[in-house]
């Protein structure tokens, strides 16, 4: 039998399926991220001037809400899938890896586009080959969670009636798409409407 949660615990905890809907939500969101990186990797490739502000931007966001809250709320649902039925996360293992592989690989293009704004040499072939690295790579992770880690836990849910998983740490509105937008993601969120509207 489960014991009831207090209201302490309740307060640093989510619903499962809550928190699929959140972790859903932010594929969607990083999706149009994603659009906007690859629409200045064509201006790149075909030698016009990307917006730098903008993938800046971007690669901001993505390290302060996606590295640093989305990702660990994956890590943190594999981890409760294995905790309640270890046979329904079978093979998820490489979740919190390829999480340290994304990170590194937005690190690497975030230094490619700080340098060129620092005035530094970094070659139209590294950071094509930078960006198509990331948004590629970050693609087909998000495709495999979608269609793999999230189902899974799909069918805990449906086999559960409250699962709880504790996100106390982790409960940082995002910056771009949340209720309070920053005004620092100014140029990002009108890039964003931009692209809607196109």
């Amino acid at each position: 039998m489960k014991r009831c949660l207090d209201d302490r615990e309740i307060n640093m905890t989510i619903l499962l399926a809550d928190l699929l809907a959140e972790l859903r939500e932010d594929h969607r969101n990083m999706a149009t991220m994603l659009d906007l990186l690859e629409r200045d990797l064509e201006r790149i490739r075909h030698s016009e001037e990307p917006d730098y502000e903008l993938i800046h931007d971007i690669l901001r966001y993505m390290t302060v809400y996606s590295d640093a809250v989305h990702h660990p709320k994956e890590d943190l649902l594999y981890g409760a899938m294995k905790a309640e039925d270890p046979s329904l996360s079978a093979g998820l293992d490489k979740v919190e890896p390829e999480h340290r592989e994304l990170a590194i690989l937005g690190e690497t293009l975030r230094n490619d586009v700080e340098a060129i704004a620092s005035g530094a040499t970094v070659t139209r072939f590294r950071l094509v080959a930078d960006m198509t690295d990331y948004v590629e790579r970050l693609r087909e992770h998000m495709s495999w969670e979608e269609g793999d880690l999230f189902r899974r836990a799909d069918e805990l849910v449906a086999a559960e009636s409250a699962m709880f998983v504790a996100i106390s740490h982790l409960d940082k509105l995002d910056p771009v798409f949340g209720p309070e937008r920053e005004h620092s993601f100014a140029n990002l969120l009108q890039n964003i409407k931009d692209l809607a509207e196109s």
